[in-house]
C-alpha cells in the first residue's frame, strides 16, 4: 500500500514538474477548461456536457467498430471489452486508510481552530485575524472559482519556476523571512502580553 502511495506521489510530482509534457498538458488543459467552463455554466450543465461529449465519442466508436466488423466479417468483439472486464471497485482497505488520514486532518484542524478562536496564544490568534482580514479583501476582488483557476495555474507553473531559479528564490525568501522575524520580534518586545507562550 505504501509503494502505491509513493508511486502515486511520484506521478503527481512528474505532472507538476512537466516531466511528460503531453500528459501534463492534457491534465492542465482539461482542468483549466473545466474551471473556465464553470465560470460560464452551472456545475450541472458542465457535468452534463462532459458526459454527453464522452458518450458521443464512445457510442460513435462502438458503432464504427460494429460496422467495420460487419463489413470485414471479423469477430473482434466489443471494442471496450478490456476496460469492461477490469475491476474498478474501490477496496475497503483503501477507503479505511484514507478515511483515517482525512479524519486525522479534520481533528487536527478543529483543534487548531479552537486554539486560534479561543486565543490560546495571542500572537497566533492575531496572525490569524490579520490573515482573515486580508481574505476579506481577496474575497472582494475574486470569487472562489477565480481563486481556484489562479491556484491551478500556480500549481503547474511555480514548481517549474522554482526548479529553474532555486538559488535566487531561496536567497530572497531567506531575506524576507529574516526581516519579518525581526519586525515581529520588535513588535513583541514593545507590546506587553504579545510574547509567545513558552511551550
Amino acid at each position: 500500500m505504501d509503494s502505491q502511495l509513493s508511486s502515486w506521489k511520484d506521478k503527481v510530482v512528474d505532472l507538476l514538474y512537466w516531466r511528460d509534457i503531453k500528459k501534463t498538458g492534457v491534465v492542465f488543459g482539461a482542468s483549466l477548461f473545466l474551471l473556465l467552463s464553470l465560470t460560464v455554466f452551472s456545475i450541472v450543465s458542465v457535468v452534463a456536457y462532459i458526459a454527453l461529449a464522452l458518450l458521443s465519442v464512445t457510442i460513435s466508436f462502438r458503432i464504427y467498430k460494429g460496422v467495420i466488423q460487419a463489413i470485414q466479417k471479423s469477430d473482434e468483439g466489443h471494442p471496450f471489452r478490456d476496460y469492461l472486464d477490469k475491476d474498478v471497485a474501490v477496496s475497503e482497505e483503501l477507503v479505511q486508510k484514507y478515511s483515517h488520514v482525512v479524519l486525522g486532518r479534520i481533528n487536527s484542524t478543529v483543534k487548531e481552530l479552537r486554539r486560534l478562536f479561543l486565543v490560546d496564544d495571542l500572537v497566533d490568534s492575531l496572525k490569524f485575524a490579520v490573515l482573515m482580514w486580508v481574505f476579506t479583501y481577496v474575497g472582494a476582488l475574486f470569487n472562489g472559482l477565480t481563486l481556484l483557476i489562479l491556484a491551478l495555474i500556480s500549481l503547474f507553473s511555480i514548481p517549474v519556476i522554482y526548479e529553474k531559479h532555486q538559488a535566487q528564490i531561496d536567497h530572497y525568501v531567506g531575506l524576507v523571512n529574516k526581516n519579518v522575524k525581526d519586525a515581529v520580534a520588535k513588535v513583541q518586545a514593545k507590546i506587553p502580553g504579545l510574547k509567545r507562550k513558552v511551550e
